[in-house]
């Protein structure tokens, strides 16, 4: 009988309790980790956003002038340079995931909660022998002062062969450069994406197949982003628009109807554990020098890397590097009824570029354009 699946099977991404780049920390008194966590974030702030996770089960009751004490159930206050919410509800891991998407790695108090990785303190005053269920993926040992060794039950407790960083809870700055190193090998990589278009009405025939460099300017957007990218794939619409003879990589849209936003959206459902570097199909005066210019000034910290449009006034949404982070924030524009990649790059946290050269973004939708650019590419060529 052939298997059966209630529902449809969707390449979910690499996240842990809170983050995908989540690290608790465990083996001594809660404000030893606080502290350490402060250390290690200050060290951190100018490169990294970094998040902490804590409980507080000895906090007093809510203020009795506080909109909680009298049945609200969320309460927003802006202190000008933070802002606070306060909920009484409970988080469970998908809102966890949504509050802290905006971070580029959590640090948890792991004497109250887990995390998919771990930072093991060796201190007598908080032993771990009774907690080494939590101990499932650890990358660094830091040993408390009067500590010079690991305790037998921890060393038998780690995979066979391992070979774990250790160092001392008091070296601040070498803890801080572990965690900036991890954090770089956890960079996502780079898949590119050809939004290919489709029958344009203005054009009167697909961009796509349109050739300036003797090619379908599909397969020479796919050979430009290649060197840059882990994987290049093209989008297209559905099944029926492939061509197939070009043999390439192909991402169908899964958001039907939603033109370039639905491409990057179907693309980060496709594999959302990497960034994906789009580029539409109809900007051929686009450079390698441009496109080198964007990959060199990535910022992973950010929802995505974009330029600034030719007309110098918006973000240019159609060569853009989109971040994993920005799945989740795509999908809330859109369940708020807006499919606009530039308003999702207006509204949010984004690397905004200079390009090098402006006149890359001039697309080209009208059949006298294309005389024009043919022409021009071919005397610039000559």
């Amino acid at each position: 009988m052939q298997n059966y699946h209630k529902h449809p099977k969707l390449t979910r991404p690499d996240l842990g309790e809170y983050h995908r780049n989540e690290l608790a920390i465990l083996g001594t008194p809660c404000k030893n980790i606080r502290s350490l966590a402060n250390r290690i974030i200050q060290e951190l702030y100018a490169k990294y956003q970094v998040a902490f996770a804590d409980a507080d089960h000895k906090a007093p009751p809510a203020d009795e002038n506080s909109v909680l004490t009298h049945g609200a159930a969320l309460e927003f206050t802006d202190k000008i340079t933070y802002r606070n919410f306060a909920y009484k509800q409970n988080f469970n891991a998908f809102q966890n995931r949504s509050l802290f998407n905006d971070a580029d790695a959590i640090l948890v108090n792991g004497n109250h909660f887990t995390a998919n990785a771990q930072i093991v303190v060796i201190d007598p005053a908080k032993p771990l022998e009774k907690k080494l269920d939590k101990l499932t993926n650890v990358q660094l040992i830091l040993l408390a002062d009067g500590v010079s060794e690991i305790p037998d039950y921890i060393s038998q407790h780690l995979p066979v062969g391992a070979a774990l960083p250790i160092l001392k809870l008091a070296d601040t700055l070498a803890i801080a450069q572990f965690i900036d190193k991890y954090l770089t090998q956890c960079q996502p990589v780079l898949n590119g994406l050809v939004l290919a278009g489709g029958q344009s009405r203005r054009m009167q025939t697909d961009k796509g197949s349109l050739e300036y460099f003797g090619k379908s300017q599909r397969l020479y957007v796919h050979e430009m982003l290649s060197p840059f990218c882990q994987e290049t794939f093209v989008s297209y619409a559905q099944d029926q628009d492939v061509h197939q003879e070009e043999q390439l990589p192909v991402v169908l849209d899964r958001f039907a109807g939603l033109g370039p936003f639905g491409g990057i959206l179907s693309a980060l459902l496709h594999n959302p554990n990497t960034a994906w570097l789009t580029v539409a199909c109809d900007l051929p005066y686009l450079s390698v020098e441009t496109l080198t210019h964007l990959v060199q000034n990535r910022n992973t910290s950010k929802v995505a890397t974009c330029f600034i449009d030719s007309d110098n006034r918006f973000p240019e949404p159609l060569v853009t590097i989109w971040e994993p982070r920005a799945y989740p924030v795509m999908l809330q524009f859109l369940s708020q009824g807006y499919a606009c990649p530039r308003k999702v790059l207006i509204n949010t946290d984004i690397e905004l570029l200079q390009a090098p050269d402006a006149h890359d973004f001039e697309n080209i939708n009208f059949p006298e354009q294309r005389d024009e650019a043919i022409s021009k590419l071919q005397n610039s060529r000559s």
